[in-house]
């Protein structure tokens, strides 16, 4: 996954969503933009797997020195996956925040939400003038 190819919500989750099993399922992880405001990151507390969130709910949080930053899936559905590894690989997210980095999977209950994200032109936009 290319960061270009990617939608983002305004707080800084990105999204990529694929077919699987005639599903639509969306991989959610978090933008190197946001990895290097946060800047050395500590811990990362994640959900589990077949909770059900909606677009915009907080599902868990990254924690760096400086501060605790909340998670919010940008889409409605089932988580189906969550990449577990992760907690004890923070680096990942440094690293590879596209790719390794990936945080969780969620089966979508329809395209709530998807209208909200941004593409990366606008996300990039939204970055520099708040960066």
């Amino acid at each position: 996954m290319k960061p270009e190819d990617l939608r983002y919500a305004e707080s800084h989750e990105w999204v990529h969503v694929s077919e699987q099993d005639g599903q639509q399922v969306a991989t959610v992880g978090i933008s190197a933009f946001a990895i290097e405001q946060l800047n050395d990151l500590v811990y990362m507390d994640l959900p589990e797997a077949g909770r059900t969130l909606k677009a915009g709910e907080e599902f868990g949080e990254v924690e760096s020195v400086k501060a605790v930053s909340p998670l919010y899936s940008p889409v409605s559905g089932e988580i189906v996956e969550v990449n577990s590894q992760l907690p004890d690989n923070l680096e990942w997210l440094n690293e590879d925040p596209y790719q390794k980095g990936w945080i969780l999977k969620v089966r979508m209950s329809g395209d709530e939400g998807l209208d909200q994200l941004l593409d990366h032109a606008a996300y990039q936009k939204q970055c520099a003038e708040s960066g």
